[in-house]
């Protein structure tokens, strides 16, 4: 396997190459005097499974383009093009000429990583070494001296893109079985979503012989909700909304998407002492700054509905218009081959059906999808709220205080007097709706809000999310050594500076940010991806600044840029400022 990248000037191109069984690289270089290698480059591509980053957008065609010996000139031309122009890649190169051979065998890991990052980030949230912009301006005409430095940077994104491909993996490999299992089709740059849509259009091919395309978005539109016939209320405000809901339309957006009426965005739906609010997303609650501690006869417990919107798409038959039964047919047995490999311990089957099961819902919304069926997911997106406040308000009725609301679950705070109540209740639901709850109890819940919380279990381990996640390729790192000291403070009531002077991972200090037209420090560019601590030694007058308009990076005032990693933890480290950022996230919490 060898990792691909290309940078491109008027009067420089480069295409570098690095094996990532060896370590080592080899760039190939074309400017005045220097013809490119077309020869060995194509045998390289033609000879080895390539790896890039939205190389199928880009780098693929520079590289086709240069085997076919245009110009820096000419492709810079193309390059300019394919990033400023509004046009798909391939329309640009069907215009231009451009081929891509068959016989290359590339992965492509924009679709795979999640989160739609550009590399810089993903490098930082992996803690590579280096976070590096482009060293020279991309209109510049290179000078002799300066190809080092560009092969340098170049090399940089390369070791980037490697790291991120072993953090990727596993999730190629099983891309990889999904491709054997369905007649050989290629996964390994697909998103899980595209995965699921591959998927179903091929099963469905299989079965009815048709092809399925995306049918015409009704742009200006408007689709309705429909009586799922499983949602019933007591209470006169909550039996009004429904009514109203029915009578709604919801109105199709100019790319597709379906919004929220602005009277049902707005509506703050109260059932006894919490409020709640009904989105395009999900159903959430309202609650700030919540700290919930289960006495010794209270039950704190977690309810989630089980895959919630895959069992509603099966409980109410909705299948987008053009695949109709065959659709359900196709989606029911992936269904049932998932439970049923998850039941014999065959996880590789399992795993991979799974993305199938949950990567189609997103493709409902999607206009560029064959599964595109706006009215489909309002009908799942919004039977699921509606039976979640079924559930609410039963709940309440009986005097069970739900404490909070997100999506697909719900978390009860209530005397164990109630456990009996509790259990009917939920068990009465699940016979009315046909969805299963699983519950987890916890010791104890500290919320910022309903999206930003720390549970902590029974057994003194907790579940962090939002601002206070574990470290994950979806999302940057902000100063992750505070929510670990705010976790172990609540789980183990270990005080917050003992967690942070003890932790010499320098990683948990910084934080990634991305920087819209680029961070300036002390007079030095930094680039579009910055990644800083706060540091003893840095004026907290001082900032890092945007270059367009000097303003003030967001919590950067005494903060030291680290674009580099250094091997030894530095000196400089602000202790306190992190203690006091943990203080004030539990104040925030209400735990403190």
């Amino acid at each position: 396997m060898l990792i691909v990248d290309v940078e491109v000037y008027r009067n420089y191109f480069l295409c570098m190459f690095k094996d990532i069984e060896t370590g080592k690289s080899a760039a190939f270089e074309m400017f005045d005097g220097q013809p490119f290698n077309a020869s060995r480059v194509s045998e390289l591509m033609r000879g080895h499974v390539t790896i890039g980053f939205n190389s199928n957008s880009y780098d693929l065609f520079l590289i086709a383009a240069a085997i076919s010996g245009w110009s820096c000139a000419k492709l810079k031309a193309l390059s300019d093009e394919i990033i400023k122009s509004n046009f798909p890649t391939w329309r640009i190169a069907r215009d231009r000429q451009v081929r891509i051979s068959p016989q290359w065998d590339h992965i492509d890991l924009i679709e795979v990583a999640p989160g739609q990052a550009s590399l810089k980030i993903y490098g930082g949230r992996l803690h590579c070494p280096t976070m590096q912009e482009l060293p020279i301006e991309p209109d510049a005409d290179i000078k002799p001296a300066q190809r080092q430095g560009l092969r340098a940077y170049c090399k940089n994104d390369l070791d980037t893109t490697e790291s991120l491909f072993r953090k990727l993996e596993a999730a190629i490999k099983l891309r990889v079985e999904m491709g054997k299992q369905y007649g050989g089709i290629d996964l390994r740059s697909k998103s899980d979503a595209q995965i699921a849509e591959a998927v179903i259009k091929h099963e469905l091919s299989e079965m009815t012989g048709k092809e399925y395309r995306p049918p015409k978005a009704d742009i200006g539109g408007v689709v309705s909700y429909v009586n799922p016939k499983i949602v019933a209320f007591e209470g006169a405000d909550l039996n009004e909304t429904f009514m109203r809901i029915l009578k709604t339309g919801f109105p199709i957006g100019l790319n597709g998407s379906v919004k929220m009426p602005d009277w049902l965005a707005k509506k703050r739906i109260r059932i006894g002492k919490t409020d709640y609010q009904m989105g395009i997303g999900g159903l959430h609650s309202c609650e700030k700054c919540q700290s919930i501690v289960a006495g010794p006869d209270e039950i704190l417990a977690d309810f989630d509905v089980a895959s919630y919107y895959p069992s509603i798409i099966l409980k109410l038959r909705l299948a987008p218009p053009k695949m109709g039964d065959d659709f359900l047919k196709v989606y029911q047995g992936i269904v049932t081959r998932r439970l049923k490999a998850k039941q014999g311990g065959d996880k590789l089957t399992a795993d991979t059906l799974k993305i199938v099961v949950n990567g189609s819902f997103g493709k409902l919304g999607s206009m560029y999808s064959a599964l595109y069926a706006p009215e489909l997911m309002i009908q799942t997106t919004i039977t699921g709220q509606l039976c979640l406040l079924m559930l609410i308000e039963r709940l309440e009725v009986a005097g069970i205080r739900v404490v909070s609301a997100n999506t697909d679950g719900i978390v009860v705070h209530c005397h164990k007097d109630m456990a009996v109540d509790l259990e009917g209740i939920t068990f009465d639901w699940m016979l009315d709706t046909s969805f299963e709850l699983e519950r987890a109890d916890y010791r104890a819940i500290h919320s910022r809000d309903v999206n930003n919380y720390i549970a902590v279990k029974k057994d003194g381990s907790t579940k962090r999310k939002g601002v206070y996640a574990e470290p994950a390729l979806s999302k940057n790192p902000e100063f992750t050594i505070v929510a670990d000291a705010i976790a172990e403070f609540l789980s183990k009531g270990m005080p917050v500076g003992r967690t942070i002077e003890n932790c010499r991972d320098l990683t948990k200090f910084v934080s990634i940010r991305r920087v819209e037209g680029g961070g300036i420090w002390r007079g030095a560019y930094l680039g579009k991806s910055v990644r800083f601590y706060y540091s003893t030694e840095v004026n907290p007058d001082e900032q890092i600044s945007y270059a367009k308009n000097k303003n003030k990076v967001p919590k950067t005032d005494g903060a030291r840029p680290m674009m580099t990693l250094p091997t030894e933890f530095p000196a400089d480290v602000d202790f306190g400022r992190y203690i006091t950022l943990a203080r004030e996230g539990l104040k925030d919490m209400g735990a403190l």
